[in-house]
């Protein structure tokens, strides 16, 4: 029963990883509407992102192998440092570290209280709607080219508040984008590529941590099949979702966000499940 309960939080898991609707509230409600009844944790929550994260990298592999490429050739002064791909690295890596130091700060919050079903329904409504308000203001002119290091770091901090769950990690960094002007599918571009090496690290230091512990819910093998069914199902969604933002707005999801939201406050509230 365990593993069938793992794959289906981890086929939840691929598919809204990418959509800016959050997997870990996804993961904190389907969850608790089991049959166990039981929170899959933090510790799952960050295993199975690795699967995610691992079908971004197949996803955009030449765009991963020709930054790498190009911010190694630009250290050593074999490219100018002004090269856009190197820019991109060092863009990634500074905007990696408000999570890393954050994320290391408030772990104990992260994996207690900030998992409250009141603190998800709550963000998804407020995030939500700032999802929706970013995209009818924002110009949505400004390609990745045009990125900037201040913008990278803005970026780093709206990624940071997906520690929340509810906020979502996609969803909190493309908002900042549309806030700042860039085109859709460029603030989810940046976005993706931004979450590898976060996620990646959260994900291993959580298996580390979690490998021979006893108290988890999931073994480690339910756990791990959980992280190669997300791998399979998010591939599908980030060709879906950039597919779909070229062409269409958020308000679907921002819709979805505040309905969501708002049910799981009536259930909360009536006693029907508890936070």
């Amino acid at each position: 029963m365990h593993l069938l309960e793992a794959l289906l939080l981890g086929i939840v898991q691929g598919l809204t990883e990418f959509l800016p609707i959050s997997s870990s509230a996804h993961l904190r409600i389907v969850g608790t509407m089991l049959g166990s009844g039981e929170d899959p944790g933090a510790a799952f929550t960050a295993i199975t992102q690795i699967g995610t994260e691992a079908a971004v990298v197949v996803f955009f592999w030449r765009d991963i192998v020709r930054i790498i490429r190009s911010w190694a050739l630009a250290l050593v002064g074999r490219l100018p440092r002004n090269d856009p791909d190197a820019r991109m690295g060092w863009l990634i890596i500074i905007g990696s570290i408000p999570i890393v130091v954050l994320g290391l700060l408030f772990q104990d919050q992260i994996e207690t209280v900030l998992r409250s079903l009141w603190i998800v329904a709550i963000m998804l409504i407020v995030f939500g709607v700032l999802l929706g308000i970013a995209d009818h203001i924002g110009a949505k002119r400004r390609s990745l080219n045009q990125l900037t290091y201040p913008d990278g770091v803005a970026y780093g901090f709206a990624q940071a508040l997906a520690l929340i769950p509810g906020v979502s990690r996609s969803g909190g960094t493309i908002t900042m984008g549309l806030f700042l002007g860039y085109e859709r599918a460029a603030a989810a571009r940046y976005a993706f590529l931004l979450a590898i090496p976060a996620v990646f690290g959260s994900g291993f230091f959580q298996l580390a941590k979690s490998w021979d512990a006893p108290d988890q819910y999931f073994t480690m093998p339910e756990t791990l099949a959980a992280t190669g069914i997300a791998f399979v199902v998010a591939l599908g969604v980030i060709a879906f979702f950039m597919n779909w933002i070229s062409k269409r707005s958020f308000l679907p999801f921002v819709i979805y966000r505040i309905l969501l939201g708002g049910v799981l406050i009536v259930l909360l509230a009536t006693g029907v499940i508890s936070g």
